[in-house]
């Protein structure tokens, strides 16, 4: 399993994935590298379990020997890696203010907090975790590890069971939970959930899934135009088998990774919990999500899905700037795109297009009289496009120039 590395720092790459000499990542498990104080934690929590008995031990050691003071200001920290976080939460003898900050910062491992929860003997550090219900829902185990701790206090127990009975025991229904959403002015989310079905080839997807994606609605029913989507496409709905949705998570990740570098673990978890809807749904939230929500649906294979993103009225010129460059998108969308004539005004989108292997010929070919003769002579020379667009941009080349 690869360990998630949070630091830029190319010495800190080094050593944590072990291309390091061995001693200098000794010298970093005894504290002697000069490395900003959130590497330098991020080094030795990830050394401290090292398969070096050596090493392991002198990290170890060292961590031991951070101050309280230190220790603080990296649980406050929203930039601290997660695997510093979770060190932290899981040892129980530190300062309180340094587990409160834990429970605080939003990017504590809700694993973490669940051991915390589990081994505190702190009552009011149980009803500060208790006060996170979209936490609780999220990750279910804290609401056991509270009620499992004999040192919960009635108030802290009072909040679990609730979120538990609300969310887990009740037969709650989508209507329930817009409810809540609308009630908390999240409106466009709260649609969503009472329009979708939330359904996989495996099975319903679970409350937390569900509530993640819905964090990713912004557009409501009122600002969305479903005109272009005639009703001989619906067919294009068809139920997915489990092959097909492995196989259209794994083309999402592995174009992400060709167009943006490595995807990271919970880019990863919400790519999967998004492609375990089914088609209507995936269309719906392209049509009514975010920019992260987009920039996953905009490689979905199913081109009803990756159209409905070109049609989300919140899309910026920005973006489709970036999607006419991808190279592992449907032609369909490409071919859109050029229709639009908004976007068609842009220099920097046809010239994109036209550079496209990915384009259709013929609007690839329709794009090139509005291409610059200097662009035009590179296209002529490229072997990234296709032979009929190399002719072409040839031609008009020569037929500016009066060749």
């Amino acid at each position: 399993m690869t360990l998630e590395i949070t630091s830029e720092n190319p010495v800190v790459k080094a050593i944590i994935e072990g291309s390091a000499p061995q001693p200098a990542r000794l010298a970093a498990a005894r504290g002697l590298l000069p490395l900003p104080q959130q590497d330098l934690l991020e080094v030795l929590v990830a050394l401290s379990n090292n398969s070096d008995a050596e090493i392991a031990e002198a990290a170890n050691e060292t961590l031991q020997s951070e101050g309280p003071d230190e220790l603080l200001i990296a649980a406050k920290a929203d930039e601290t890696a997660p695997t510093v976080l979770a060190y932290l939460a899981n040892q129980t003898e530190a300062k309180r203010e340094i587990h409160e900050a834990l429970i605080l910062n939003r990017n504590t491992p809700d694993e973490a907090l669940a051991v915390l929860a589990s081994a505190t003997k702190d009552g009011p550090l149980l009803e500060l975790v208790a006060l996170n219900q979209q936490r609780l829902v999220r990750f279910p185990q804290l609401i056991e590890a509270i009620l499992g701790n004999a040192g919960r206090t009635a108030e802290a127990e009072r909040r679990a069971r609730e979120t538990k009975k609300e969310f887990f025991e009740k037969e709650r229904g989508a209507r329930q939970i817009a409810d809540e959403l609308r009630a908390r002015g999240k409106t466009a989310a709260a649609e969503f959930f009472e329009s979708a079905e939330l359904t996989s080839a495996s099975g319903n997807l679970s409350v937390e899934d569900a509530w993640i994606i819905a964090e990713h609605i912004e557009v409501s029913d009122s600002d969305i135009d479903d005109s272009w989507l005639p009703s001989e496409r619906y067919e294009e709905f068809a139920f997915e088998s489990s092959e097909q949705i492995a196989a259209n998570i794994q083309r999402v990740i592995e174009g992400e990774n060709l167009d943006g570098g490595e995807v990271t673990a919970e880019r990863v978890s919400l790519i999967r919990r998004i492609m375990l809807m089914n088609t209507r749904d995936r269309m719906k939230l392209a049509m009514k999500g975010d920019r992260e929500a987009r920039s996953i649906l905009i490689r979905d294979a199913n081109k009803v899905v990756c159209s409905a993103v070109i049609n989300n009225p919140r899309i910026t010129e920005q973006e489709i700037e970036n999607i006419s460059a991808m190279r592992t998108i449907s032609d369909e969308v490409l071919r859109l795109i050029a229709l639009n004539r908004s976007w068609a005004r842009s220099y920097p989108i046809i010239h994109n297009l036209a550079r496209n292997p990915r384009t259709p010929i013929p609007t690839a070919i329709g794009i090139l009289p509005r291409i610059r003769t200097k662009d035009l002579l590179n296209l002529s020379q490229s072997r990234n496009v296709s032979e009929a667009v190399r002719r072409q941009a040839h031609r008009l080349a020569g037929a500016r120039s009066g060749v």
